[in-house]
């Protein structure tokens, strides 16, 4: 497995990032180590998790797929970079959720048990807080790294202006800055090229791509006049809706069954060539893949050994150039 540099920093993770989100919910424990294992077998050490997952059924409690993560991590956890993130709902009570200094201090230290380790590789703030001010979460930060307790920080879901004041306001402020983004990006999401990743390029920072299926959709394997898959992104309690509204389009479609056209004729699976063409970005660092299944562990992994013909990417490029704009019509 290839290792990349993160950003401009020294730090070199697999060019294949494992998310978790599965985990406890869709992959019970035995399930989850075995897909663990695989990807690890394979030269994965990379994983990313968050402290609100899994995301997916009303009752499942939150922190259950970090207690999974720590629990494999006994006796190995010098072997892997760990990512987590913090800012989601954990609680009832008002400040157990967000980015204040509170919440972001108490998160920390919630996760840190549950992954039974006393540091974290990268720690990430996952949603906009628009209560927050932005000193107050970057000062927290920064007092975490000091302490040691975090070695790298990262930013998911937020908007490219937002990373580069936050930028702008460590650099003012003397605090340790992002080293990292973690934005959605895929065949059917292209928004970011027009200023999240042109802006990562300029700044040195690392880009670790969530949705590279788009939620599973460039599977595809969900037919359009029917209901979603039970058991799948589309279907679940929470975040189905969301989903639906990202892709669940007559458009979207279309143009799944115009991939799955050029795929044949490559003699790629579609899975691949999606995956594929995130990686042919320069900018990317690691996508992150995810699996129910150790059995699916393989078929995603191949896609890491592609490289797409100059001409099959342009083809790609302009097949999907619509999803780049934003107001693009439906």
């Amino acid at each position: 497995m290839e290792q990349r540099r993160l950003g401009a920093t020294g730090l070199k993770v697999s060019r294949a990032c494992l998310g978790t989100m599965t985990f406890g919910l869709q992959a019970d424990q035995d399930c989850a180590f075995g897909i663990l294992d695989h990807a690890a077998a394979a030269g994965v050490n990379f994983i990313d998790t968050a402290d609100s997952y899994p995301i997916g059924g009303g009752d499942t409690p939150a922190g259950r797929t970090e207690t999974i993560v720590g629990r494999w991590l006994q006796g190995r956890r010098d072997r892997f970079i760990v990512a987590t993130k913090c800012g989601m709902r954990m609680g009832e009570r008002p400040w157990d959720a967000g980015l204040s200094r509170k919440h972001i201090l108490d998160a920390v230290e919630a996760s840190l048990r549950r992954l039974g380790t006393d540091y974290l590789d990268i720690y990430q703030l996952h949603h906009p807080d628009p209560d927050t001010p932005m000193d107050e979460s970057l000062r927290a930060l920064d007092d975490l790294v000091r302490a040691g307790k975090v070695r790298y920080t990262g930013i998911s879901n937020h908007p490219a202006w937002w990373v580069a004041r936050a930028l702008g306001r460590s650099e003012t402020l003397g605090l340790t800055r992002f080293d990292c983004v973690q934005p959605r990006y895929n065949l059917l999401f292209r928004e970011m090229e027009r200023e999240m990743l042109p802006m990562c390029a300029a700044e040195g920072l690392g880009v670790i791509v969530y949705n590279p299926l788009a939620g599973g959709l460039l599977t595809g394997k969900h037919d359009p006049v029917a209901p979603p898959n039970a058991g799948t992104r589309f279907s679940s309690e929470v975040g189905g809706a969301r989903y639906r509204e990202r892709y669940w389009h007559e458009r979207e479609f279309a143009t799944v069954a115009a991939l799955r056209s050029v795929a044949e004729r490559a003699h790629l699976s579609l899975v691949q060539l999606a995956i594929a063409w995130v990686l042919s970005n320069p900018v990317v660092t690691a996508p992150i893949i995810g699996a129910s299944r150790s059995a699916q562990i393989d078929e995603l992994l191949a896609a890491f050994e592609l490289c797409l013909t100059p001409e099959l990417k342009d083809e790609l490029d302009a097949l999907t150039a619509g999803y780049r704009q934003g107001d693009a019509p439906r």
